[in-house]
């Protein structure tokens, strides 16, 4: 059974015990991502993820973090988002001791060396031009950046490589310093770890200061009052085009959004939905193409993206937005819902017979909401959603009047790209 333990400090334990595992993972949050960062450190939280496996103290250079954990054979990374920033280790159970107290080293212990840090700059000015020089990977920057204009939520997560330049040390320190604090930080552990780990986490972590002063607020979206009808373009010599279609929605604290996860699925998400059956399967257009939604705490975004041939990217438009158009008119049936809801059932379960993933599960939700839902609670949510409510939620995100679009392809600009995928007359 989950449990929350809150620490005199503000730290919080979240524990998943799970059966049938001789595996544990544990994963440690904080609510720091690029929408925190002010322009002198853009690309700040994803530097500071970078430099916190670059030495401790006790474990002064990378290497001797990472034998330390290879000798093991486990599994640990980091990642980056626009709203947190996580660190994990799957590892076998009993050695969990050597993983808690490693992630507590670094995380607090960590040297932030000079030399380091402007070493760790050039790799990381490298991650961004694999991103850009990666169309796939790319694109759904460019869509975010469309559909979120003018606020920090559309900025590239890694920053670009003059920010990353010219960030001076002090203010990647002062950054780091306002965020990774107690009252900032969660801990989940899942999988079948030993009773002493609990009281483990609390010694390790129970001498982190009590914070003083409170924790600086990101900038909020009214994704009401999104515009849409934005264009990004990245001109590029390619056959295939990399074609995104993006619309603002409500965030993930919103009662209709399951409903909109459902939305996502039955337009895009399977190879029997309304885009893949039309676009691929009865055409030839594509060889992928998806539906998905992207949700923050407040705001959230709408995609549709797919890989097409520069040839008859007019053909796929078209059929695209017909498809949509019917979808926003109401165009689902009964049966679409029930194959959707039993499609993330599904899904769910078989995703979380892992302790990683089950700690993702539950550490996301305590994080960013303050909750976490059991599986059968979360997977609740969907059966709760009525086709009334989801054809109500198509008509309202599915707007084209709010649209934005993004592309990777032949284009000099966003004119060029308007006059290939925007009121076309090709038949379908």
């Amino acid at each position: 059974m989950s449990k929350l333990i809150t620490l005199d400090n503000g730290v919080k334990i979240r524990v998943v015990p799970v059966a049938g595992t001789t595996a544990a993972t544990v994963l440690i949050l904080f609510k720091i991502g690029s929408r925190n960062e002010e322009k002198k450190v853009w690309g700040g939280s994803h530097f500071i993820e970078h430099l916190m496996f670059k030495g401790t103290k006790r474990r002064p250079t990378t290497l001797d973090i990472s034998k330390e954990l290879d000798r093991f054979g486990a599994e640990y990374n980091a990642y980056t988002g626009k709203d947190l920033t996580g660190y994990y280790i799957k590892v076998d159970s009993s050695k969990l001791t050597t993983a808690l107290d490693l992630l507590e080293d670094m995380l607090f212990h960590s040297k932030f060396a000079p030399a380091e840090m402007v070493k760790e700059k050039r790799v990381i000015v490298e991650e961004i031009k694999m991103y850009e020089e990666n169309p796939i990977m790319h694109l759904e920057d460019l869509a975010e950046e469309a559909v979120f204009e003018g606020y920090i939520l559309g900025r590239n997560i890694a920053g670009t490589a003059k920010s990353v330049l010219t960030m001076k040390r002090s203010d990647v320190l002062a950054y780091r310093d306002s965020f990774y604090r107690a009252d900032n930080l969660l801990i989940t552990v899942a999988g079948n770890f030993p009773a002493k780990t609990v009281d483990q986490i609390k010694k390790l972590f129970s001498k982190l200061p009590k914070a003083k002063i409170g924790i600086p607020k990101p900038e909020l979206v009214n994704w009401e009052k999104l515009q849409g009808g934005a264009v990004r373009v990245q001109n590029k010599p390619v056959e295939q085009i990399q074609l995104a279609a993006i619309w603002p929605m409500f965030g993930k604290s919103h009662p209709d959004y399951f409903a909109a996860v459902l939305l996502a699925k039955i337009l895009g998400g399977t190879m029997s939905s309304k885009l893949f059956v039309e676009v691929r399967e009865k055409r030839g257009l594509c060889y992928t193409i998806r539906a998905s939604v992207e949700g923050y705490e407040e705001a959230g975004a709408f995609m549709i993206r797919a890989g097409l041939d520069a040839a008859r990217l007019k053909l796929a438009a078209q059929v695209i937005e017909k498809v949509v158009v019917q979808v926003a008119k109401g165009g689902i049936t009964p049966a679409e819902l029930k194959l959707a809801k039993d499609n993330i059932k599904g899904g769910l379960k078989l995703n979380l017979e892992d302790s990683s993933a089950m700690a993702e599960f539950y550490g996301r939700q305590e994080l960013l909401y303050g909750e976490a839902l059991t599986p059968d609670g979360f997977l609740a949510k969907f059966d709760e959603v009525s086709l009334v409510q989801i054809k109500k939620v198509a008509a309202l995100i599915l707007r084209a009047d709010k649209r934005s679009l993004a592309a990777i392809g032949p284009y000099a600009n966003a004119g060029a790209l308007l006059k290939e995928v925007v009121s076309t007359k090709t038949k379908v």
